[in-house]
């Protein structure tokens, strides 16, 4: 199930590697594949995205190939990881990079970098996560900037319509605590979510929803379900639409 899956999500890059020269063009000189299965979560009149995150770039360039008029700002504490995200992205003004995570507390932290460099994480790597994507070892430890969303951002700089999207490998509920000052400016909320524990001590899923309805937002649904080979979810992208922020939007 796991393969399959990952198998037709692999399938549908490659097909629009070939159907969008802004994406095979970032994929041949930088190695970078979009990812393209985000598209659907993207309100076309987005103006704000804040990337949480941003790895090599895959979620951004999606944003500006399908919402080209979107300022994003790209969080990527880890610094080998991060230079391919500034080099993809070099005369793009519409692209901000801040070499940083997100957390409650000003200061520094301890990143578990993983083989594979999408699944780095501010939480070590459980067993489980190894079992189920094999290559996702840790092979260093680097420490990086950390603090509240606030610390880099205002609320000026989030223009509306604006998304949220984390994608953090376990730390998601630490990370939302971090935004939490700044959420209400923001529409959407799309995160990645796990039903296991993937990295140890993380946030399961219920919490993360749990906490993101209490402070206003709507689960809207899920994206991109992994399953094990049972057949049983293991993770997903949670939408999330900010029940405020849509009345006064409609004019309800």
């Amino acid at each position: 199930m796991m393969g399959y899956h990952l198998f037709l999500r692999r399938l549908n890059k490659i097909f629009w590697l070939f159907k969008s020269l802004y994406f095979l063009r970032a994929f041949l000189f930088r190695n970078v594949i979009a990812g393209s299965e985000h598209r659907q979560v993207l309100d076309k009149s987005l103006m704000s995205v804040i990337d949480v995150g941003a790895n090599r770039g895959q979620f951004a360039l999606v944003v500006r190939r399908f919402v080209p008029c979107a300022r994003v700002v790209c969080f990527e504490p880890v610094s080998s990881t991060r230079k391919i995200l500034e080099n993809l992205f070099n005369g793009d003004s519409k692209v901000i990079f801040k070499g940083a995570a997100i957390g409650t507390k000003s200061g520094g932290a301890i990143i578990h970098v993983s083989a594979s460099d999408d699944s780095s994480s501010l939480l070590p790597i459980s067993l489980i996560q190894e079992r189920l994507y094999p290559g996702t070892s840790e092979i260093r430890t680097e420490f990086v900037k950390i603090g509240p969303l606030s610390d880099f951002i205002n609320s000026d700089q989030i223009v509306a319509p604006a998304m949220l999207k984390l994608d953090v490998q376990g730390y998601e509920l630490e990370a939302l605590k971090g935004c939490e000052s700044l959420l209400r400016f923001f529409n959407y909320v799309y995160v990645e979510c796990s039903f296991v524990e993937l990295y140890v001590g993380q946030a399961l899923a219920d919490e993360v929803v749990a906490w993101l309805q209490q402070r206003g937002f709507r689960f809207n649904g899920v994206y991109n379900i992994d399953y094990d080979k049972n057949g049983r979810a293991v993770q997903g992208d949670f939408h999330f639409c900010n029940l405020k922020q849509t009345i006064n939007r409609t004019g309800g």
